[in-house]
């Protein structure tokens, strides 16, 4: 276990990742009442979202002090797996469309 000097000297970035933390929500909830379109709303909040878990992930994860080269290997990993995931719905959707067109369901 850590002692308390080792502690004491990241308070001052904990605090500095709380604030940018909060921050981030207060401009996720502005960002929401601005009247733009669906999928502007989505990237707006999406690009919020990623700064703010790449704090998260960076400092309070320690991932910025990491210095093993596999440890990066199965986070790419897990971030191609995430995005792979996210594209099956739209893939879906997509031919979903495209089938109801063809047969003349809508469109």
């Amino acid at each position: 276990m850590g002692d308390h000097a080792d502690v004491s000297k990241h308070i001052k970035t904990y605090m500095m990742v709380f604030a940018a933390l909060f921050v981030g929500t207060v401009l996720t909830v502005a960002a929401s009442q601005v009247q733009v379109s669906t999928p502007a709303h989505i990237t707006i909040a999406l690009a919020i979202a990623v700064v703010k878990a790449s704090l998260v992930a960076a400092i309070f994860m320690h991932l910025k002090w990491e210095k093993s080269f596999s440890i990066w290997i199965a986070l790419l990993f897990c971030a191609i797996f995430f995005c792979v995931l996210m594209l099956l719905p739209v893939l879906t959707v997509q031919d979903m469309n495209r089938i109801g067109v063809e047969h003349g369901i809508w469109g």
